[in-house]
């Protein structure tokens, strides 16, 4: 069973994505993210202008699709709704739903906003997780807890 770590209170869950994915890619770890469309490509232009002198390699893999294998060395992939990312260590969720493939990662990071509907979102998956025997820790900004 994966790891789960919640990441509590977020004023901006992209912003605070981009930061994660720099330093998970520093780490050579290869990493999936999961969200609805609107935020990941939100996400996907973020990562190519948040660090003015900084790229974080990435690709973004639509739903239906299967990645290339010029791509595979890819380190963050950006996973539309219904499309499957290569093996990966770590998977980003900053969508509402728990990821269906949730348990192929040895790390589960869920990235929960400030505003009451995504607070909401994320106690479900908190139980979801807890309800199935996984071990879930939680990591709070300062006013949220």
């Amino acid at each position: 069973m994966p790891e789960v770590a919640f990441h509590t209170g977020l004023p901006d869950k992209v912003e605070y994505a981009c930061r994660l994915l720099r330093k998970a890619w520093r780490q050579r770890q290869r990493v999936a993210v999961t969200a609805d469309a609107a935020t990941l490509g939100r996400l996907d232009a973020a990562l190519w202008t948040f660090e003015p002198q900084g790229f974080v390699p990435h690709v973004r893999l639509a739903a239906g699709a299967s990645p290339a294998p010029r791509l595979a060395r890819t380190p963050i992939w950006l996973v539309d709704d219904g499309a499957r990312a290569p093996q990966c260590d770590v998977l980003v969720n900053l969508g509402p739903a728990q990821a269906a493939d949730a348990g192929r990662y040895a790390r589960v990071i869920e990235l929960v906003g400030a505003s009451d509907a995504d607070r909401q979102a994320g106690r479900q998956r908190w139980q979801a997780y807890r309800s199935a025997g996984w071990s879930v820790t939680h990591h709070a900004r300062d006013g949220d807890g």
